[in-house]
């Protein structure tokens, strides 16, 4: 596995563009450039980064730290928990929801700029979200309200379980990767941006101006999924600026937005295979000062798949009936420990790993 990962790390940055040559991006018709296709933001990279990890790494610092990687250790652990010469497959995590099979994070850091980065946040130096105490107890308060659920209706089940948008935040604005499914179709015309996102099928549709002083957004009482965005184009760089992002989304990714906040992107043709995407936040009531990231898009040759989600969600008769009889009985509605839960120890490296 060890090996397998510092491979991979090679590849992305020999594959990764010579950041700061000089490329000459394909244009529409209307002279833009195009942006078209899908891409994908699959990475180990995270938002943030623990404060003693630097920015930036070489190939080999990647592959020490991976390997403490959580993703890489749950696959090591599920790799040991059953034995394929035995003519078992015996599962011992079986109160796990996923294993990791199926899911598909990546095995490496991602390559912006031409450099191995550990986080998207590039401001502040320090890879944290400054967060401030109104931020904060936001934050407690949307998760403290999603664990609250005693399962009334459909309408009181968490956001990603009724697949309205995508969790961690897959959707954006700020649109970050997940643990699969991190692909993105983007179609331009000369008035909007369409990009579909692959995780739970949302599509952003962003009408597009001529300029930042023609932007004109819907009253702040209309708050849409992904909120309301408007684009226009600075140069070769396409810009979207969002507000008014629901509440709700506060609990499902790792960007909360207040009533005020306002959270920017742009989009820059990089190369042939990559798009750089930054964005950034400006919001004084829930962060101590605006904050930055940028992240590559890199071009799948593949198509987006329908995202099926659970479409029937022929459990949810289970789950609102299961909280009733616990309701009855008073107990009370307990989550297991999910993914992250108690599961088989990492096996033991084998000769030569």
């Amino acid at each position: 596995m060890q090996r397998y990962v510092l491979s991979c790390l090679l590849a992305v940055v020999i594959a990764a563009p010579a950041f700061g040559q000089t490329y000459s991006p394909p244009r529409t018709p209307d002279g833009k450039p195009d942006l078209q296709g899908v891409w994908s933001n699959q990475s180990l990279t995270n938002l943030t980064r623990t404060p003693n990890m630097a920015l930036t790494v070489k190939p080999e610092e990647a592959g020490e730290l991976l390997k403490n990687n959580p993703w890489i250790l749950l696959a090591q652990s599920e790799e040991g928990a059953s034995n394929l010469e035995d003519g078992l497959l015996e599962d011992k995590n079986s109160d796990r929801g996923y294993n990791t099979f199926w899911i598909d994070p990546g095995v490496s850091f991602a390559t912006v700029k031409g450099e191995l980065r550990t986080s998207w946040l590039v401001e502040p130096a320090d890879g944290r979200l400054p967060v401030s105490p109104a931020g904060q107890k936001a934050r407690a308060d949307a998760g403290a309200k999603k664990r609250a659920t005693i399962y009334e209706g459909p309408e009181t089940l968490p956001i990603a379980e009724r697949c309205l948008i995508g969790f961690t935040g897959a959707g954006g604005p700020g649109m970050l990767n997940t643990i699969y499914n991190n692909n993105y179709q983007i179609v331009q015309t000369r008035d909007a941006v369409m990009i579909l996102v692959e995780m739970v099928h949302d599509a952003r549709i962003i009408p597009i101006v001529a300029s930042k002083a023609d932007v004109r957004h819907k009253p702040a009482v209309i708050k849409p999924w992904l909120g309301d965005s408007v684009g226009w184009w600075e140069g070769d760089t396409l810009v979207v600026e969002t507000v008014n992002v629901k509440a709700e989304q506060g609990a499902q990714g790792q960007i909360i937005l207040s009533d005020t906040g306002k959270l920017t992107e742009k989009f820059s043709r990089a190369s042939d295979g990559q798009i750089l995407y930054e964005f950034s936040v400006d919001d004084p009531a829930f962060y101590t000062q605006p904050w930055r990231a940028e992240m590559s898009l890199n071009k799948r040759d593949e198509s987006v798949y329908e995202y099926a989600c659970h479409e029937g969600n022929y459990a949810m008769e289970g789950i609102l009936g299961g909280a009733r009889i616990l309701e009855r009985q008073g107990r009370e509605n307990k989550q297991g420990p999910g993914i992250f839960g108690p599961s088989a120890p990492p096996p033991k490296p084998k000769a030569g790993q």
